[in-house]
């Protein structure tokens, strides 16, 4: 890819709000990352979705965004970009709906990461929960498995530790950006990652983690992967959006169960009872239903797979019913929370159990919407 074009997409990827489904649409129009640069607010604004105030705001964005320090940024920090379309693109990613158009990555994609399992769960985890995370990131390294997680304390963590342990590769998907880890204690694991694999983000080098990026950053996790192991979660952990996406990516998920006594397993029992995630006992288990697995993961299935629905799809209960009957048009996750006057843990659980049945769909921004 040319210098030129390189800098236009690295303009488009700071602007803020402007996330892949919305660049997308902007490619259709303009074709060119250059003439999405040149495109003025009233030509922004003949693009779909794109008001008048989005249109405003990019137009000023793309005459103000300081490509030059970014790219000083990247050289600081060893960091490369990979366009989206580009033969070094990393394969899993093409066949998500709303993969970033640019990825940033600090130490390489080898082609055995086709070979992807994710395996994540809580921060606040038990022994039990880093004990069998280590041994079976050792024995996926072992037998050819690239691992893949999110740096985060706790199971994350130990799951990039044990790939390492196991002389295998290993993938680290960062909320923010790569000129500074989080969590701040891992910057050593940082920097032992990207030299055995690699560290992904999609968000600009200098951009701080905030909350509602880390559910963002969780579509990717699962998005590398084949499949997606739960070690640990409670009925609360943030780890089951993921387990959401694999859902909706088409991602085997697996599960272990964990003691029925320990709150630190209900999310993985409800995972196995309630949305069909595969029980696993040990690493032998993983590795013959892996082993089944073709290297290419399906496609996705076209936006128009299911017909349209004159009312909400059977089976709903009350509370996803209420949420469907909210989401008439695209509902940012704090709104519906007004809105449905429930908690933070309670919606999440809501939307997370209609994103598995592929009744809504989750957007950047923490935005939702009906399939």
């Amino acid at each position: 890819m040319a210098d030129d074009e390189l800098r236009d997409w690295l303009a488009l990827t700071l602007v803020p709000g402007l996330g892949p489904r919305l660049t997308d649409m902007l490619m259709q129009h303009f074709r060119t990352p250059a003439a999405i640069r040149r495109a003025d607010e009233h030509a922004l604004r003949a693009v779909p979705h794109v008001g008048d105030k989005l249109s405003s705001q990019f137009a000023a964005a793309l005459r103000t965004v300081d490509v030059d320090a970014e790219l000083e940024l990247m050289r600081q920090f060893g960091v490369t970009a990979l366009v989206k379309g580009t033969p070094e693109y990393p394969r899993h990613l093409t066949t998500i709906d709303d993969a970033p158009p640019v990825l940033y990555v600090r130490g390489a994609f080898s082609p055995a990461d086709v070979n992807a399992v994710a395996v994540i769960g809580s921060r606040a985890c038990t022994s039990y929960g880093l004990r069998i995370t280590k041994r079976l990131c050792v024995e996926l390294a072992k037998n050819g498995y690239t691992v893949v997680s999110g740096l985060a304390r706790g199971i994350d963590g130990e799951a990039h530790k044990g790939a390492l342990e196991g002389g295998g590769r290993t993938v680290a998907v960062l909320a923010g950006g790569l000129s500074k880890i989080y969590p701040p204690e891992h910057k050593e694991l940082a920097e032992r990652v990207a030299a055995s694999g690699a560290l992904i983000s999609e968000t600009p080098m200098a951009m701080a983690p905030q909350p509602g990026m880390f559910h963002a950053r969780n579509r990717l996790i699962s998005g590398l992967a084949l499949g997606v192991v739960v070690v640990e979660a409670n009925e609360r952990s943030g780890t089951l959006i993921t387990a959401g996406h694999a859902a909706e990516q088409n991602r085997e998920l697996f599960a272990f169960p964990g003691n029925v006594d320990s709150a630190a397993s209900g999310g993985t029992l409800a995972l196995i009872r309630n949305h069909g995630a595969k029980l696993i006992r040990n690493i032998d288990d993983l590795l013959e239903d892996l082993q089944r697995f073709p290297t290419t993961p399906p496609p996705p299935e076209p936006a128009d797979a299911q017909p349209a629905e004159a009312g909400p799809p059977p089976g709903m209960d009350d509370a996803q019913g209420r949420a469907w009957a909210f989401l008439t048009e695209v509902r940012h996750f704090d709104v519906l929370m007004r809105e449905m006057a429930m908690t933070v843990p309670e919606l999440t659980r809501v939307l997370m159990g209609m994103e598995m049945k592929k009744w809504v769909r989750r957007l950047p921004g923490n935005q939702y919407e009906r399939r």
